[in-house]
């Protein structure tokens, strides 16, 4: 692979991994709730996610995917019903800072619980089918058939990890640093409901969501 073709690759990466979706909501949301372990976890989940699209995208399977109405229409569903729910259990989530003004939340408890963590972020990650047929349209661009698909796949990965997981981590980071003012009495539900509300309306606009692939 040219220098320059990476150069362009990178970017365009850079572009979409700085761009605010559902899985940087769910990194503030876990750094503030739970703390920075828990948004890690989380983030690794939904990162484990988009490699495995990616990985889908850059053996052709991801074409046959792009292109069924069927399992584009079952993921959009299903991740739009996934995020619904994250929004309406923080929507419902009643924990707030006692008199002292220490959170009595089951966050401490949770943050226990790595898997649940990580599976989030991996559902969340995993949730949009318009990231298969993205990277479906994205790696013909950049592929050098001449060259060697693995070490081209490899470095495809590693730049994406490299920026998702930099990205994610410095959203969880600005969470984290804020956490102490949104548990304050009052504020950690105000903040329950601005994250619920923005997840459902993920959700609403994941649901109504069409291929563009489908109009060509």
């Amino acid at each position: 692979m040219e220098p320059t073709t990476w150069l362009m690759y990178a970017l365009a990466m850079l572009i979409l991994t700085a761009s605010p979706g559902p899985s940087v909501l769910l990194s503030i949301s876990k750094s503030v709730t739970s703390g920075m372990r828990a948004a890690l976890l989380a983030a690794i989940g939904s990162t484990c996610a988009i490699v495995c699209i990616i990985s889908l995208s850059f053996s052709g399977l991801g074409l046959v995917l792009a292109t069924s109405d069927l399992a584009f229409t079952t993921i959009k569903w299903c991740g739009a019903a996934y995020l619904v729910y994250l929004g309406l259990r923080s929507l419902l989530d009643k924990n707030e800072a006692d008199d002292a003004g220490v959170r009595t939340t089951h966050a401490a408890s949770d943050s226990s619980s790595g898997w649940s963590h990580w599976l989030s972020g991996f559902l969340v990650g995993a949730s949009n089918p318009k990231a298969i047929v993205f990277f479906t349209a994205l790696f013909p661009q950049f592929i050098d058939i001449q060259g060697a698909m693995f070490t081209q796949y490899v470095l495809f990965v590693v730049t994406f990890v490299v920026l998702e997981m930099s990205w994610l981590m410095l959203y969880a980071s600005f969470g984290h640093r804020t956490s102490q003012w949104w548990r304050q009495p009052g504020r950690q539900q105000w903040f329950n409901r601005a994250t619920g509300g923005l997840f459902i309306g993920a959700g609403v606009l994941l649901a109504s969501s069409a291929r563009a692939a489908q109009t060509t």
